[in-house]
């Protein structure tokens, strides 16, 4: 017997009622595969039947509006999307007048089946529960994996990442060289000997280049010359590591070549045991006090332990401080070096000189003016967004990084965050801090308790109060905004200030006449008043927002591979969850620019843009797509997206510059059958408020994960110029981006510090 009823669900229990054909309370294995038949072999009408049967909770043989209710919100349940009362009864309405065509009060098989076939999804749910039923029984194709060719040995790989692959072969050959040149000058020393020189020599320049691959101010400067054509200096994280573990391999074997070495001296000669070869310094080997086996072993455990701790588990599992201690032993180990052997200093001398003066003026930029915290955010998911005080003369790229030292938080330690605000917002810097590790959830709860850290909310407070009966109100709050655009507002951004200037949505606009309703005399008086949301959010806002005045110092900023963006012609900008924050500040710039080119009707504040060409950028259009787990992850930056829509919210002649896609990957699929009765009242109710119920954004949030080929396919058809794929992300996402872009041939570019 096949029981189900350790499922909880709605959609298993009615599941399983339609299964248990003869009511046992249990599903024997011919029900099963009755059920499996019918939903493989079956025709469309007895699949449609049977999504009808699961809608049809009472088996009266039509669905009711409570029937459906009750279907819609287990539905928001298992996709974790979270909806007031309201908004279900509204998507409920939307769907049941849409599926009841003749006005009965109930929807009957026939009109279910017709509302599904006007729907655009129809075919891939027939599909979807085919291929669902049928993979539960077929076995995976194990001879197209065998055949598929393997991505490093493909043509367009190579083309794609060719600066990489010559750079690498370039350090290899360099490499191996420099171990050639050395085994033959000791040639006459023995084998044992001949390998340690020569993993030695290898020694020489990686733990000297380990060091020029940080040089970030230098990297920086160089990225806006001719050499980033020639260089990679986007992968200087992955040589960086690349080297890292070249030292490791090569002094395990020159501390295994000298051990073995040990070894037969002990031996033959007998003069020194074992051991006092390795710990002592009686033998007298080394330049300085014959400390070379003392200082080599200290170094080999100092390597071994920067690289465990630097693997990719210790720095994503929450324990960034035990890389980044463990980290600073670099110091000791090129002091050692310089110890252990007598020519490493004509490595490091030219490049340390570099370093220290990157160093110095690192501390002194970080610590010219006061910087302080003067505003937080505490967002969903334990994301604290940070305002900073914008130091004079700090000038950054879009996508630039800084190194944040809160002394309140941590006193010694540094830690990267992208800039989230436009270079063009010149009082403020934004960071937004995904609480993630030891630090960073220190910073939140340093901040959601205020009332110990003399920190203030009551400014906000008096100045929303102070601005209640303005008809244009004004509030320094992002969050504002986001509530207020959801209920059918709009904002455009002013220096410090967000203006909400109150306006309908559905007007009907055209490049060369301005048709906005708030010339229009008679529709004054629909125009909404922020002053009752401003009421109703005071509250709320002084829980998650303060005013505050700490101390921080501010490194950099440093050069990413978005720098790139504004030299593409088309430009899909990728950011998973918290990896937004890059391309928050590119869409900010971007659109600031948009702006200026806007024209204004001189009746009103409204205004269009009817192109986009700039001598300074070659972008023709933009793809956003930014990919999130849940549903209040989208709260941290949808009053952007919100603003960016409105910024363009006519069409352009050559069609939209900035396209958004949203993907909310808890949401049950459009392709999953629980889910397409949702999907359609969504999107129904989208068409009809031009919002989407989830985000309150005019671009629909698509439900699950994108399939990249479709999204990459559309992009190549475009044909708006060469593609460039920047992403900020997980690093599992990123390699199967990566493979797309390769087999579409777009560059691809990852952000990575």
């Amino acid at each position: 017997m096949f029981n189900l009823l350790l499922w909880q669900s709605f959609f298993a229990e009615r599941f399983f009622a339609l299964f248990d054909s003869d009511g046992s309370g249990s599903i024997s294995l011919d029900e099963l595969l009755k059920a499996l038949d019918l939903l493989i072999h079956g025709s469309e009408t007895d699949k449609l039947r049977f999504l009808f049967q699961v809608y049809d909770v009472d088996g009266s043989g039509s669905i009711d509006p409570d029937e459906l209710r009750t279907v819609l919100k287990s539905c928001l349940k298992e996709s974790a999307i979270s909806l007031p009362e309201e908004k279900l009864d509204d998507l409920t309405l939307a769907l049941f007048e849409s599926a009841d065509k003749d006005n009965s009060g109930s929807i009957t098989f026939e009109e279910l089946k017709a509302e599904l076939e006007n729907f655009p999804e129809k075919v891939n749910f027939i599909l979807c529960v085919l291929l669902s039923a049928a993979n539960w029984l077929k076995p995976p194709d194990l001879d197209q994996k065998k055949h598929k060719t393997p991505r490093y040995l493909t043509r367009v790989y190579w083309q794609n990442n060719s600066r990489k692959l010559l750079f690498l072969c370039l350090y290899a050959l360099l490499n191996i060289l420099l171990f050639i040149m050395a085994v033959l000058k000791y040639s006459h020393a023995g084998p044992w000997i001949m390998l340690a020189r020569g993993c030695g020599q290898c020694l020489n320049l990686n733990c000297t280049f380990v060091m020029v691959l940080m040089l970030r101010r230098c990297l920086t400067w160089l990225r806006a010359t001719w050499v980033v054509r020639v260089l990679p200096l986007d992968q200087n994280i992955l040589l960086h590591q690349i080297v890292g573990y070249a030292i490791l391999f090569f002094s395990i074997l020159h501390t295994w070549a000298h051990i073995m070495n040990f070894v037969r001296l002990s031996q033959n000669e007998g003069k020194y045991q074992l051991w006092e070869y390795i710990f002592t310094i009686r033998p007298g080997i080394g330049w300085v006090s014959g400390s070379a086996s003392i200082t080599g072993m200290v170094l080999q455990l100092l390597i071994c332990l920067m690289v465990v701790c630097s693997s990719t588990f210790v720095r994503r599992s929450g324990h960034f401080e035990v890389f980044y201690w463990s980290h600073l032993s670099y110091i000791w180990v090129w002091i050692l070096l310089v110890i252990h052997c007598a020519n490493f200093w004509k490595w490091f001398v030219a490049p340390g000189v570099i370093f220290l003066i990157e160093k110095l003026v690192g501390i002194a930029v970080s610590r010219m003016g006061g910087l302080y915290i003067v505003e937080v955010n505490l967002l969903p998911s334990k994301v604290t967004h940070l305002v900073i005080k914008r130091p004079p003369f700090f000038h950054f790229k879009p996508g630039d990084y800084v190194f944040i030292n809160i002394p309140a938080i941590a006193k010694y330690e540094w830690h990267p965050f992208t800039i989230s605000s436009a270079p063009e917002q010149q009082e403020t810097l934004w960071l937004h801090v995904r609480s993630m590790g030891q630090w960073t959830n220190r910073l939140f709860e340093y901040f959601r308790e205020p009332e110990t850290h003399g920190i203030s909310n009551k400014r906000l407070t008096a100045s929303l109060r102070h601005q209640q009966h303005k008809s244009q109100t004004q509030v320094q709050l992002p969050a504002l905004f986001e509530a207020l655009s959801c209920s059918g507002t709009v904002a455009s951004e002013k220096d410090d200030d967000v203006e909400l200037t109150m306006y309908r949505t559905n007007g009907t606009r055209k490049n060369s006449k301005c048709e906005n309703p708030v010339c229009d005399p008679a529709a004054q008086a629909e125009l909404g008043d922020a002053s009752s949301a401003t009421k109703e959010l005071t509250a709320k806002l002084s829980e998650t927002h303060r005013y505050c005045n700490i101390k921080c110092y501010v490194d950099g900023p440093f050069g990413t591979p978005t720098r790139q963006i504004f030299a593409s012609e088309h430009a899909v900008l990728i950011g998973a969850g918290i990896g937004i924050t890059p391309f928050a500040s590119i869409l900010q710039s971007i659109m600031c620019r948009y702006r200026m080119r806007k024209q204004n009707c001189p009746n009103c504040a409204y205004s269009w843009c009817e192109t986009i060409k700039d001598n300074e950028m070659k972008l023709r259009k933009v793809d956003f797509i930014w990919i999130n787990r849940d549903q209040k992850s989208f709260e941290w930056f949808v009053s952007l997206l919100t603003k960016l829509e409105m910024d363009q919210a006519d069409e352009e002649p050559e069609g939209r510059f900035l396209e958004m896609h949203m993907y909310m990957t808890s949401a049950l699929s459009k392709n999953d059958m629980k889910a397409i009765g949702l999907q359609m009242a969504l999107d129904l109710l989208a068409e009809k408020e031009k919002r989407d119920s989830i985000t309150g954004l005019r671009t629909r949030t698509q439900p699950g994960r994108p399939d990249w080929a479709k999204v990459f396919q559309k992009v190549s058809e475009e044909k708006k110029g060469k593609v460039h794929v920047f992403y900020c992300g997980s690093p599992a996402l990123a390699k199967v981006i990566k493979a797309q872009c390769e087999h579409f041939g777009f560059n691809f570019y990852k952000e990575n510090f």
